[in-house]
């Protein structure tokens, strides 16, 4: 269904203005997944996000036969203050992140953790996200039925003990813990929120 992409390109578009980069990954067995980089001067944020990742609905990988029409679709969105860290190099785990549905069969949904093995740039000290809800910053975009709207979903860096300490509490305390210590999630370089 590619004729979705060029939608969910323009919804990006409308809501964070012309990307003043692009770059492309292909991985075995998935479709090429871009990642537009958008970056805002007014408030000194970059923001990536991936094309590619909604051209399928996601399904259970233990289904037999994939359904091409039915199912949740997605792109992810990343943000984070410019010109702290080296995180253009986010591209490469991001467009990893988009392709998962297709090479692993999971489905990507808020309060999931995505793990990318790694730092998610040089010196990161993140190697995992939590997945937010969608329709804050960019709205969910609308198909025609019978097929499920695209969502946006915010990631949102998480570091080795905030993930182990999601993976015991859950993604509702996380959030909370982070909005109760006025946490600054876009900071590429924040700490771990405190979490005895």
């Amino acid at each position: 269904m590619a004729e979705i992409l060029p939608l969910v390109e323009g919804r990006l578009r409308d809501a964070l203005g012309e990307p003043d980069a692009r770059a492309s990954v292909t991985f075995v067995g998935a479709d090429r997944v871009e990642v537009l980089r958008f970056f805002d001067p007014a408030s000194g944020v970059v923001r990536y996000a991936t094309l590619g990742m909604s051209a399928a609905p996601m399904s259970d990988s233990t289904l037999m036969v994939a359904d091409t029409v039915h199912g949740p679709r997605a792109e992810l969105l990343l943000s984070v203050r410019a010109g702290l860290a080296p995180t253009d190099e986010v591209l490469r785990p991001l467009a990893v992140l988009a392709a998962s549905p297709q090479v692993e069969g999971v489905v990507v949904a808020p309060g999931a953790s995505l793990d990318v093995g790694g730092p998610l740039w040089p010196g990161a000290p993140f190697s995992s996200v939590l997945v937010a809800e969608s329709g804050g910053l960019v709205a969910d975009l609308e198909l025609p039925e019978p097929m499920d709207p695209v969502r946006f979903l915010p990631l949102l860096p998480m570091t080795a003990h905030e993930a182990a300490w999601k993976r015991a509490r859950g993604a509702q305390e996380l959030q909370e813990r982070w909005l109760s210590h006025g946490s600054d999630l876009r900071d590429p370089l924040r700490g771990a929120v405190p979490l005895d």
